[in-house]
């Protein structure tokens, strides 16, 4: 009598360090962003800033777009690659230069990690993502360390009401962004999807032209020379990145990993503006790592309550994401 082998058991799911390369790429210039904001919103408006930092950006994409010969995205990606342009690109880069110069780093630093918490939710609400236990309970270690990261930084400037909801806006606006740029990505690359965001917000910031134009005449050459880092780096780069990663995961889980950011911030303006931490902000900064280590770990032996099976979400993934194997 013969045995029938039985069927082979679904191989575990492989991470994919290119992927993670790309979002720890985006943190870390995500983090540098807020040093060379200090020093560029001291000389340009919050609109200026916006728009040359950009076109700075638009130019490196657009440049590269052309090089690579990727073309356009398909009709179906434009809904997405609006939405998140007007909301990330536009919205979001105006009101937190904006709300920056209103309230201390550590109240907006409190106030604009709300973001995170609505991608987690919106993208449940939307996408139908889910919300797996890890990713919650790393999340809210998260939070209670930006939370600890914004307290101990408090008391260096003044707060105003308007500080604190132009900070919630940029909240909103980028939760939204991530969430509309997601299914994008289903139907474009992910230079394709952040070239045209950039380009959508771009014309959005357009009447900040002539702040733009009077405020560069003025400027030193150190401030304008951190709006292009913004615009090549933080912007260009890190967006890029930002949205290959994206493409292989959760919204809910690539904006829980943001929250490493604060604690970068401080290791930075510790590095580079010789300000030393105090203990307590280096304990929320710690927290803020342990909770994006939370949230990121996947299950080794089998799915947890809440969390689909490794190797169907792959699947899943793969049939549903083609940009995926094309970036």
């Amino acid at each position: 009598m013969t045995t029938l082998p039985s069927p082979a058991a679904a191989p575990p799911a492989r991470r994919d360090w290119r992927a993670t390369a790309a979002a720890s790429t985006t943190v870390v210039l995500w983090a540098s962003a807020f040093v060379s904001i200090r020093s560029a919103g001291d000389a340009y408006s919050p609109g200026a800033l916006a728009l040359g930092r950009l076109l700075a950006g638009s130019l490196a994409l657009g440049t590269l777009l052309l090089v690579r010969r990727e073309g356009l995205p398909s009709r179906a990606a434009w809904p997405g690659i609006v939405w998140s342009g007007l909301l990330w690109f536009g919205l979001y880069m105006v009101v937190l230069n904006w709300g920056e110069q209103q309230v201390d780093a550590g109240t907006a630093a409190m106030v604009v990690n709300i973001g995170p918490l609505l991608i987690a939710l919106l993208g449940a609400r939307l996408l139908g993502e889910g919300l797996p236990r890890r990713l919650v309970l790393g999340m809210a270690v998260s939070f209670a360390g930006a939370a600890v990261v914004g307290l101990s930084m408090s008391g260096h400037g003044g707060s105003s009401v308007l500080g604190v909801l132009l900070c919630l806006l940029a909240a909103v606006a980028y939760a939204g962004g991530v969430v509309g740029q997601k299914p994008a990505l289903r139907h474009g690359s992910a230079l394709q999807i952040t070239t045209f965001g950039c380009l959508a917000g771009t014309v959005a910031c357009l009447p900040f032209s002539g702040a733009l134009v009077s405020d560069a005449a003025d400027a030193p050459l150190s401030a304008t020379l951190n709006m292009v880092y913004l615009g090549l780096f933080p912007t260009a780069l890190a967006f890029t990145t930002w949205a290959y990663a994206l493409a292989r995961t959760t919204a809910g889980r690539m904006g829980a990993t943001t929250y490493a950011v604060p604690a970068l911030v401080v290791l930075m303006s510790w590095l580079l503006l010789d300000e030393v931490p105090a203990p307590l902000t280096v304990g929320g900064g710690l927290l803020c790592l342990a909770g994006v280590a939370v949230s990121r770990k996947r299950p080794r032996t089998g799915p947890t309550p809440g969390d689909p099976a490794p190797a169907v979400e792959g699947l899943r993934h793969n049939a549903e994401d083609p940009a995926a194997d094309r970036s």
